[in-house]
């Protein structure tokens, strides 16, 4: 079980020299589902990401937290092979995102927050098209879209086009497309947002019984309470840095998740606002 760390501030920014980056650090075959080392990122003068090295376990849920701003969705996107870093190395299951991109993409499945699903298909042609994207025969994409269409509660909506689909629906359609191919890590960002109650309760139980049958799953949220109780395993991120990583009772030391990140990251501010706010 990794220990828990507390990183001490950098106090230069990354820089966007690939020759600049740390020598990076072999996992080894397939210790972790996800290894990153010395991740940078920069837009413009901006540093995004800014030396981050981190490894996920194998079956874990691991939950990624951070304020607005702080690096998670391009640090999500590096290391699922959507963006590319400009210094630092990641691995999925051991395989090297970067070298060889096809191999390590087979392993991960993505539901990336804001990206553009092709919305004038039907949910079940997407999701279909998902599938045989992946190399799967048509028969066995058949049953496993009828399969995720069911648990997803999706089947009375299969022939509409996703542009018609609600944001909650959206988002479960995305999840589909994500799960269609079994993949070994899954990587989800904000899957509950604009998802219903029920709906949210049914896609928590999905994916306990995925990491249950050896998947591993990363999710980034806002909802302290959701990763606290959902997660065994959670990264603090701010200022593009890992600020606290490990099991989530080791993390809080003690206190709530919610109340740890606001003490990590800083920004409460105990005041009850001006008085012509005081009604009474």
């Amino acid at each position: 079980m990794p220990e828990f760390t507390e990183a001490e501030p950098l106090t230069e920014p990354v820089e966007a020299d690939a020759q600049a980056a740390p020598p990076p650090t072999p996992p080894g075959d397939a210790a972790a589902a996800l290894s990153i080392r010395g991740l940078g990122k920069r837009f413009g003068e901006t540093v995004a990401v800014n030396g981050i090295s981190l490894d996920v376990p194998v079956g874990s849920f691991y939950g990624l937290v951070g304020p607005n701003g702080a690096g998670k969705t391009t640090t999500l996107s590096m290391a699922t092979g959507l963006l590319r870093p400009d210094v630092g190395e990641i691995w999925i299951q051991g395989i090297d995102v970067w070298k060889n991109p096809l191999e390590a993409k087979r392993l991960v499945g993505i539901l990336a927050d804001g990206v553009r699903l092709f919305d004038r298909l039907s949910g079940q042609q997407l999701v279909t098209y998902s599938g045989l994207l992946s190399g799967m025969t048509r028969e066995t994409v058949a049953e496993r879209v009828a399969d995720l269409l069911n648990l997803l509660d999706l089947q009375d909506a299969a022939g509409t086009l996703v542009v018609d689909y609600s944001a909650g629906m959206t988002k479960k359609i995305a999840l589909a497309c994500a799960l269609v191919h079994a993949p070994r890590l899954l990587v989800l960002d904000e899957p509950f947002e604009s998802v219903d109650p029920v709906s949210a309760a049914n896609i928590r139980d999905i994916l306990q019984g995925y990491v249950r049958s050896g998947g591993t799953v990363i999710v980034s949220s806002h909802s302290m309470d959701l990763v606290q109780r959902m997660c065994d395993h959670v990264a603090v991120i701010a200022a593009g840095r890992v600020v606290a990583a490990g099991t989530i009772d080791e993390v809080r030391n003690g206190s709530t998740l919610e109340d740890r990140f606001v003490e990590l990251v800083g920004g409460r501010h105990h005041a009850e606002g001006p008085a012509w706010l005081n009604i009474s």
